[in-house]
Parts: structure tokens; C-alpha cells; sequence
């Protein structure tokens, strides 16, 4: 699972696009929007420079006060980083259809049932907030982005230990292979001195 995680941050990281030059603004659909007039590119599309990994999380700053709508924020953000890594989908499509009647009294009912559920379960170290945004709309918008140092640094510790425990593995069964063929060995001795 440990050599599977640390692969799949090593293929996220390669396969991110590096982009150079001056970036041209993209059509998103929300230019008239007034809840995001001024919003920063990233709020959008999150890029943080230096990052592979980078995570937007937005909460709506409410009664609770201002600290539980970023800590929201924050934690949204780093769920959808966690997602980046990795994620289990289980997908469900149900669809029933009837038909009932004759001629010009025929009716047809027709069901679509769809249920997904998605888990994401990771450590996600070295992330950190690197920008906040208030939406004229009183949305609070952060964007998370994760040390690529750190994260190189633990793609390096979890090979390591996947190597070191594969070496512990194989000799633990070379030392009860050898046990074995040594208890052959006695059982062996002992019956012919007998």
C-alpha cells in the first residue's frame, strides 16, 4: 500500500504540466457572477508556484465567526488534496423503465437511480495555506498548497521502508527456511542413531 502511495505522488508530480510563458485567461463561466467579481485566478484554478499540489477549500463565513468558516476552508481543501492522492469510488446506476397501455393511451415511467460514494483516506504532511480570499458574497475561499520538498521527502522515507521491510520479510523466510532444513537435518541424525 506504502510502495502504491508513494508512486502514485511520484507519477502525480511527473505528470503534472509545467506551464511556461505567459498564461492565457480561460473562459470559466463565472466572469459575470458577481459572487466572484475580483476573485483571484487561483480561487478557480489552483496553482501555486513551485507545487504540483495545490487545493482550493471554500466555507461561508456565517455566525460562527470568521475562524470556523477558514478552518472549513482549510479542511475542504485539504479533503480534495487527499482526494488528488488518492481516492476508493464505489458507483451504483439503477434503471428501471415501464411501459403500460395501448395506442394513444400508452405511458412510459421511467427510473435512473445513481448513488456514488468516494473515500480518501491519506497523511498529508507539509501543507499549508497559501492564500485567502473574501468573496463580495461573504464566501471565504483558501487556497492549500504542499512543500514539493516535503513531499519528495516522503515519497524517498516510504520506498525506503518498503524496501527495508521486503529485505526484513525475505529474511525472516530465509531463517525459517533454514530452521526448517536444519530440524530435517537433526530428525534425521536422531533416527538413524536409533
Amino acid at each position: 500500500m506504502k510502495k502504491l502511495l508513494a508512486f502514485s505522488l511520484a507519477g502525480l508530480i511527473l505528470a503534472s504540466p509545467i506551464a511556461c510563458g505567459k498564461k492565457e485567461k480561460v473562459a470559466t463561466g463565472f466572469e459575470e457572477d458577481p459572487c466572484f467579481k475580483g476573485a483571484p485566478d487561483w480561487v478557480l484554478n489552483p496553482q501555486v508556484e513551485g507545487s504540483t499540489l495545490a487545493a482550493v477549500g471554500s466555507a461561508k463565513i456565517g455566525k460562527a465567526g470568521f475562524q470556523f468558516a477558514r478552518t472549513e476552508a482549510l479542511q475542504n481543501a485539504r479533503d480534495e488534496l487527499a482526494r488528488m492522492i488518492e481516492v476508493r469510488v464505489k458507483n451504483m446506476v439503477k434503471n428501471f423503465m415501464q411501459v403500460t397501455g395501448i395506442g394513444d393511451s400508452e405511458t412510459v415511467d421511467r427510473v435512473s437511480v445513481q448513488v456514488s460514494k468516494q473515500v480518501a483516506y491519506q497523511t498529508i504532511r507539509g501543507s499549508r495555506q497559501v492564500s485567502m480570499w473574501r468573496s463580495p458574497c461573504g464566501e471565504l475561499f483558501v487556497l492549500v498548497g504542499v512543500d514539493p520538498e516535503m513531499v519528495k521527502q516522503f515519497i524517498k522515507s516510504q520506498v525506503e521502508t518498503s524496501l527495508r521491510n521486503e529485505r526484513a520479510l525475505w529474511q525472516m523466510y530465509q531463517a525459517k527456511k533454514g530452521f526448517e532444513e536444519l530440524e530435517k537435518e537433526i530428525e534425521k541424525e536422531f533416527k538413524s542413531a536409533r
